[in-house]
């Protein structure tokens, strides 16, 4: 399979050693930043999936013109959420195969199934104040992360008395606070907690390295290759013989 990266920082470079390691498949092309501009529908079709770990700003034309070149994409920036249906709706008038996630490891998306059954339980626990720490390294751009805002609204989902999440410390009775930190070169660490005034219950994810991210991408390339339609990744790992 010829594999197109769509950014290529940190989560492209370790993308491509893992194809490389495992020789299974190729990667025919890297779009970097110095040459984004240069990059065409006609030249995506010579790949059979695209891989995107951009930035916000650069998504959206990447979901064009791999649609526009009928090239199945895996999406692992996050930071565009707010025009999904907008590319839900692109994607379904296309015919077009478009997965995405605020997180591609296997490990994260088992948690966020932790997550939302913890939310059930606790849904008419009032006593209990739910808070979401969310820990990455310096150099993440973005704030509070994909992956601690799926985690939130998963919980706001189920929560009676909760109703937005917030990026501070101090919050109103109906807010989720999700607390971020950057430190250093933590690959990437979730904690919910729920905290009473005699206990705290608490379940983590942490991340030793992104070749679990990675992997998960390639997976989700593999799986999406002969798919037509929009998915999330969360949606079909546990669902799918391929992810267990």
């Amino acid at each position: 399979m010829k594999i197109a990266l769509l950014g290529y920082g940190k989560m492209g470079k370790m993308i491509e050693e893992i194809i490389q390691r495992e020789g299974k498949h190729e990667v025919n092309l890297k779009v970097t930043s110095a040459n984004r501009s240069n990059i065409t529908s006609s030249l995506l079709k010579n790949s059979d999936v695209a891989i995107d770990f951009s930035s916000p700003n650069a998504v959206e034309k990447n979901i064009t013109l791999c649609l526009d070149a009928v090239v199945p994409l895996v999406i692992g920036t996050t930071g565009w959420y707010d025009d999904l249906e907008k590319v839900k709706s692109l994607c379904e008038e296309k015919n077009g195969a478009l997965i995405y996630a605020s997180n591609f490891s296997i490990g994260v998306n088992i948690f966020f199934e932790l997550n939302k059954k913890l939310a059930e339980l606790m849904k008419h626990r009032n006593e209990y104040e739910p808070r979401i720490t969310e820990i990455h390294h310096a150099q993440k751009k973005d704030s509070p992360s994909g992956t601690a805002i799926s985690l939130a609204r998963d919980i706001l989902q189920s929560s009676a008395i909760k109703k937005q999440w917030v990026n501070h410390e101090k919050a109103m009775s109906d807010e989720v606070v999700i607390l971020s930190r950057r430190e250093g070169t933590i690959v990437g660490t979730h904690r919910i907690e729920y905290r009473s005034a005699v206990d705290r219950i608490e379940i983590t994810h942490e991340a030793f390295s992104r070749e679990g991210f990675a992997q998960g991408a390639i997976t989700a390339a593999e799986w999406i290759r002969d798919k037509k339609g929009f998915y999330e990744f969360r949606e079909i790992i546990l669902n799918d013989t391929r992810f267990t």
